[in-house]
């Protein structure tokens, strides 16, 4: 509708702002929505992270060598831990569109599946680790330095895998548990056990790492024997909460009677969710990838990456969390074949993303000036923490649109896609400049790191045409049941 102004007057140009927001932003209830699925995730990731912050500072409180030796394992962990979550969201498309349509044998079958496949991988990383652990971190101790400085790295990085390699297992299934518990709706249990795990690791975080209350210091040992009982204590509790709320979650209820799953399910979980979990691979594999192409300009610089990627973490669980929120609305959208919806509320979940992490990158830079004093590092360390801290803010509203269009191009379905949008990009757009820069140039490692970082405009651009293009817009359950 539009407005004409009185004669001799000028248009009005009120219907084209209306439209404007009409196409970019919603209503209190779509908002709301959002915000029911969205919040219990942050605040346990929130929770997560802090953890993982106080024990990068502790850690960093034991020394430089210390904390690039546990920074160095915790980056090859990372690859694990994101073949693990590629491997329950690809197997959790089905899950979330299963319990749109009320079919709980197939959430059954979905959960013994991701059991299985996270077992095998498990498996495989601690043959990984165990053959080839020394061969993995001596990638990262290339750079110049004090060789005898590379000989201690080296020595506290062994100290902590050997350890840290004991908490794969329960770490996996509890992936399980948590991913099909919130696909299914139910994300507040997830968030209170993951408390409870994290009180732990804090506990003793304290105890054993400086030797408080009459414990042994045990510094790297301690932080690494931390990590391992967490482990433990957060799948025993999800565990122990499934089994006495089979009410709530009866797709639980049997499911290890039996761990087969139906042949031609198994093919097409394994179709759909392979290429998920080696997107995930690839990317967490490439965030390890220029982490050591940092090092090859400065041995230290492993630490100042740490101590910036430590504080994205924490931050940048508002807007990842608002992505996860989008995969699983819009899975739900597409489920019941809502198409033209499931369109008009991803553009407008993109914005509300971005609006996000633009009010992130503002806290981002006050964080920048104040965070590397918190580390016993050398000053050379902090000044590249901080600069790594200001250029990931500067990006930070690039990045989180960027997410929330993963999960959105993920979310039909449309798997082999993301991988090229994701990673397959990530490493066109920023692993090979960081391999060239770093290898045939004497390019310092903030402008390298700037550069890289450049990277995530490219890749914002593809993804948001392959988003407007609508080619992820379809229902697997339609696809299955047709077939």
């Amino acid at each position: 509708m539009s407005f004409r102004a009185p004669a001799g007057g000028r248009a009005r140009e009120i219907p084209y702002f209306m439209n404007i927001r009409q196409k970019y932003f919603a209503d209190k209830a779509f908002y709301r929505r959002i915000l029911t699925v969205m919040l219990p995730i942050m605040v346990q990731n929130a929770i997560t992270n802090f953890v993982g912050l106080l024990d990068n500072i502790m850690v960093g409180r034991l020394g430089t060598l210390e904390m690039s030796g546990v920074a160095i394992i915790n980056t090859l962990v990372s690859i694990y831990n994101g073949c693990i979550f590629g491997a329950v969201s690809g197997v959790g498309i089905f899950t979330v569109e299963y319990h749109g349509t009320g079919n709980e044998e197939g959430i059954r079958n979905s959960f013994r599946f991701k059991i299985l496949f996270v077992a095998a991988l498990a498996v495989l990383t601690e043959l990984a680790f165990l053959l080839g652990g020394d061969f993995l971190i001596g990638l990262y101790l290339k750079g110049k330095g004090d060789p005898a400085d590379a000989v201690q790295i080296l020595g506290f990085g062994k100290e902590y895998l050997r350890i840290v390699m004991i908490g794969l297992v329960p770490y996996a299934f509890t992936q399980c548990f948590t991913s099909t518990l919130r696909e299914c709706g139910k994300a507040v249990p997830p968030m209170i056990t993951g408390l409870i795990a994290m009180g732990v690791k804090v506990i003793l975080n304290i105890l054993l790492i400086f030797g408080n209350l009459g414990f042994p210091r045990l510094g790297v040992t301690g932080a690494a024997i931390a990590v391992v009982i967490s482990r433990f204590v957060e799948l025993a509790a999800i565990s122990l909460w499934t089994k006495r709320h089979l009410g709530a979650v009866p797709f639980l209820r049997g499911v290890f009677r039996s761990l087969r799953v139906p042949g031609s399910l198994q093919f097409e979980m394994i179709r759909r969710a392979a290429p998920l979990m080696v997107n995930e691979t690839l990317w967490t594999g490439g965030v390890a990838f220029m982490a050591q192409s940092y090092t090859t300009r400065e041995l230290t610089a492993v630490a100042a990456v740490s101590i910036s990627s430590t504080f994205y973490s924490l931050l940048s669980v508002t807007f990842i969390a608002a992505g996860i929120a989008v995969g699983i609305l819009i899975g739900r959208q597409l489920g019941i074949r809502a198409f033209d919806r499931a369109k008009e509320e991803a553009r407008k979940m993109i914005v509300f993303t971005a609006l996000i992490g633009t009010a992130v990158a503002f806290v981002f830079v006050g964080i920048a000036f104040a965070a590397p004093s918190l580390y016993n590092v050398t000053p050379e360390v902090r000044r590249m923490a901080r600069d790594m801290l200001l250029i990931t803010a500067l990006y930070m509203p690039a990045n989180s649109a960027l997410i929330c269009s993963y999960y959105v191009v993920r979310s039909g379905g449309k798997t082999v896609l993301t991988m090229f949008l994701d990673s397959g990009l990530m490493w066109l757009f920023q692993c090979l400049p960081a391999y060239l820069l770093s290898r045939f140039t004497g390019i310092r490692v903030i402008p390298l790191y700037f550069w890289v970082q450049f990277g995530l405009i490219l890749k914002l651009a593809v993804n948001l045409y392959f988003v407007r293009r609508g080619d992820w817009v379809q229902s697997l359950v339609e696809e299955k049941s047709g077939g």
